[in-house]
């Protein structure tokens, strides 16, 4: 056989192999994702399930909390509860497989959407070259909720200008930004463009959230007047935090039982108990229905 007849064959039958199988051989890169919250809990409220599913696959998630949590309690404030919160949040991360949990160290109520913090939001989108951004909306009751909302929106195109925090390089492409699920009606609804099974990390959601202990079996308790309905045995308190927050995922699942309905297909839309939910933000990226699922890798074709 002539070696460059050969050769000439091999050529061919390896551009075949790529116009018909364009991702043969080629390696997958793991999706980024980075979640901001006001306080070290509230990314793993709205996203723990769905981060413990893109951990699971091998994708990077990371959580940042703008505040330190150091007067979210009744009985202590100051440095020995914001390392208590710190704590708390790595061990969620820990728990749910995350890459990790940072908390930055502004007091928490004072978080003010400064060109500073700006800066920091933008260089921590930057530094993990993120594909998603998760982030509250910013009609919310909370300033530290309400003031992250506004700094992530005001770095969601500032993270694309090589000249803005400019020893970080800009993302090449500008990530997709989503809100978390919340209940406030003004000035316009919640409005998801998906929803997420999270049954399957049910476990590991529900023990981060009783891992947070300062916050929902101390400090929410105390503050809603039902701390007497904290159970004092460990085990009944884990059962009764998971029991809590699987009532609000189960919420969620019934108000956008027709979103899982599409996503999932009837029968299995209309069994799913507990969900996530996100809506896409008008700043940044604007993925179609298809690319917004190839960024949550979770629906059986």
């Amino acid at each position: 056989m002539n070696p460059q007849n050969s050769t000439l064959r091999i050529c061919f039958l390896l551009i075949f192999i790529g116009i018909t199988f364009p991702n043969w051989g080629v390696a997958q890169e793991p999706l980024r994702i980075i979640a901001f919250g006001g306080h070290p809990d509230d990314c793993e409220v709205r996203a723990s399930g769905v981060a413990a599913m893109w951990a699971t696959m091998g994708h990077k998630v990371k959580f940042v909390s703008l505040t330190n949590g150091d007067i979210g309690h009744y009985s202590m404030a100051g440095g020995p509860l914001a390392l208590i919160r710190k704590a708390e949040v790595e061990d969620c991360a820990d728990i749910l497989g995350i890459e990790e949990s940072i908390v930055l160290d502004n007091h928490d109520g004072e978080l003010m959407p400064t060109l500073e913090n700006r800066k920091i939001i933008a260089r921590l989108i930057r530094e993990w070259q993120a594909d998603i951004v998760l982030a509250p909306r910013a009609n919310d009751y909370h300033p530290d909720h309400r003031y992250t909302a506004i700094l992530v929106q005001d770095a969601a195109f500032m993270v694309t200008v090589p000249y803005f925090t400019p020893m970080v390089p800009r993302v090449e492409k500008n990530p997709v930004f989503l809100y978390y699920y919340d209940r406030f009606q003004r000035p316009y609804p919640f409005e998801p463009d998906i929803a997420v099974d999270i049954g399957s990390v049910g476990d590991q959601k529900y023990e981060c959230m009783a891992a947070l202990r300062s916050q929902f079996s101390d400090w929410n308790a105390w503050h809603g007047g039902y701390q007497d309905e904290v159970p004092e045995e460990e085990e009944a308190r884990k059962a009764w935090i998971r029991e809590r927050f699987q009532g609000w995922d189960a919420n969620v699942a019934d108000k956008y039982r027709d979103l899982l309905v599409d996503y999932y297909g009837e029968e299995r839309g209309n069994t799913i108990e507990f969900a996530e939910a996100f809506e896409i933000s008008e700043y940044g990226s604007q993925p179609t229905k298809e690319e917004l699922k190839a960024l949550f890798p979770f629906f059986d074709e």
